[in-house]
């Protein structure tokens, strides 16, 4: 590329050296022809030779005058030529060119011929020759530094995005590259970084998506324990059996123990697999109330088997929440298998909806012994009853969906009162209190004034 500027360039400046040896060549000539438009005398033009120039070898020439033109280089043809134009001609010579400019003197016919050597016209060409060859090695420098260091760039950038490829293809999810080297390479590390960080978050949120489907497997599980339980005792220790009263406590020995080895492996489930939530998708849409009456069903019949008085409180209007059906069933099951498991059979509970100050509550009541810590209850994998700790974690992590919250408080009826905090996508967005509509639902629990019956005591 520089040759194919810097060749041009160079012959370009060779040509206007050649065209100012020629115009000077006709500034001398100008001389002696304005002296011939004054007069012919041979004093005249003498002087004005003179003036043109101190090189003999470069001095105006004039031809057809009753002057000494032995001196000139141009033959009769030239100077025919030039007379026969009436015009200015510049003519190769031996060593150079000849400027031959034709004048009328009368009945006479003039030519002032000057020769300009082909020093003249090349003059400098060397020294232009060689700077340009100077600046042709400089830019050609140049160029080589900046593509290797370009270079350089570019070989270290995708070596670095190997070298993480490599190391995630390994199992070290925790590689990320520096963007750097070329527009192309630093948005295809960007895309690395990310395509990383979602697979983490992608195998996180699988992660968690077990841990909560074991911890669903609770709720069907919790019945057939207490089924078992309800069962009279297996020992066969005491007393005489027939072999066909022996086989059957036998039998309930082994559904008990298959129920409690069940257990043990739900909850190694779902310690192996708990993570930290990353990323949370975009959540759906559900009716609150359909959702609360849906599973109220299924809780319904276990209750009247443990004798365990309930209700259910506002559910009969459509109140939309931003979660998915599914999820908030599972944190419903959640939060009310706790009170199945963590309360004496008999126990009564309440369950209640509401909508107010943009937000939509889901409160679970009890009448057990209540949550002795409820900031130790509301972390995840914490548990103070040997469980995984992850059933209230469920049910926080829905209402952190649609930037809600969990709170757990005494209840009315003397237990737990845990209240599940659901922004309302239909309410005007203003700043409320959350901790405002707990409180106020708490005094309009005080305000109902109705009586539960009286727990019924447990057999032993």
């Amino acid at each position: 590329m520089a040759l194919a500027f810097l060749i041009p360039l160079g012959l370009s400046l060779g040509g206007q050296a050649r065209e100012e040896a020629i115009a000077d060549a006709a500034r001398r000539s100008a001389l002696v022809t304005g002296a011939l438009a004054v007069s012919t005398e041979p004093d005249v033009l003498a002087r004005a030779i003179d003036a043109s120039g101190d090189d003999p070898a470069t001095r105006p020439v004039v031809h057809g005058l009753d002057v000494d033109s032995t001196a000139g280089r141009a033959d009769a043809a030239q100077l025919d030529r030039a007379r026969s134009e009436g015009r200015s001609l510049v003519v190769d010579v031996d060593g150079g060119v000849l400027r031959l400019d034709p004048v009328l003197l009368g009945d006479r016919s003039a030519v002032v011929e000057v020769f300009v050597p082909d020093s003249a016209l090349g003059a400098g060409a060397g020294g232009r020759w060689l700077l340009l060859a100077g600046v042709a090695v400089a830019l050609v420098g140049a160029a080589v530094l900046v593509v290797d260091r370009v270079a350089a760039r570019t070989v270290d950038a995708t070596r670095d995005l190997v070298k993480a490829a490599l190391a995630v293809g390994d199992g070290d999810l925790g590689v990320r590259v520096e963007p750097s080297g070329p527009r192309e390479l630093a948005e295809a590390g960007h895309a690395f970084n990310r395509m990383a960080d979602r697979f983490v978050a992608a195998r996180t949120e699988e992660r968690e998506m077990v841990a909560d489907l074991s911890h669903r497997l609770r709720t069907p599980l919790t019945v057939l324990r207490l089924d078992a339980e309800a069962l009279e005792s297996d020992d066969t220790s005491v007393g005489s059996f027939s072999q066909a009263e022996l086989d059957h406590l036998r039998g309930i020995r082994r559904i008990r123990q298959a129920i409690v080895t069940l257990e043990g492996e739900i909850d190694v489930l779902i310690k192996t697999t708990r993570k930290a939530v990353a990323t949370e998708a975009a959540p759906a849409m559900c009716d609150v109330s359909e959702v609360v009456r849906d599973r109220m069903v299924f809780w319904a019949a276990l209750a009247g088997d443990q004798n365990r008085p309930h209700r259910v409180i506002g559910a009969q209007l459509r109140i939309p929440a931003p979660v998915p059906r599914a999820e908030l069933a599972a944190a419903l099951d959640a939060v009310i298998g706790n009170v199945f498991r963590y309360t004496p059979q008999g126990t009564a509970f309440e369950v209640a909806v509401s909508r107010r100050d943009g937000y939509v509550a889901i409160r679970i009541d009890d009448a057990g012994p209540g949550i002795a810590n409820p900031d130790r209850a509301l972390r995840r994998g914490t548990s103070d009853q040997g469980s995984t700790g992850l059933g209230l974690d469920i049910a926080k992590r829905v209402a952190l969906q649609t930037n809600g919250s969990v709170s757990i408080d005494r209840a009315r009826l003397g237990g737990a009162s845990v209240v599940m905090l659901l922004a309302d996508p239909e309410a005007t967005p203003r700043q409320v209190s959350r901790f405002g509509l707990v409180g106020r639902m708490a005094r309009e629990q005080k305000s109902t004034g109705r009586r539960w019956p009286r727990q019924r005591p447990t057999d032993g």
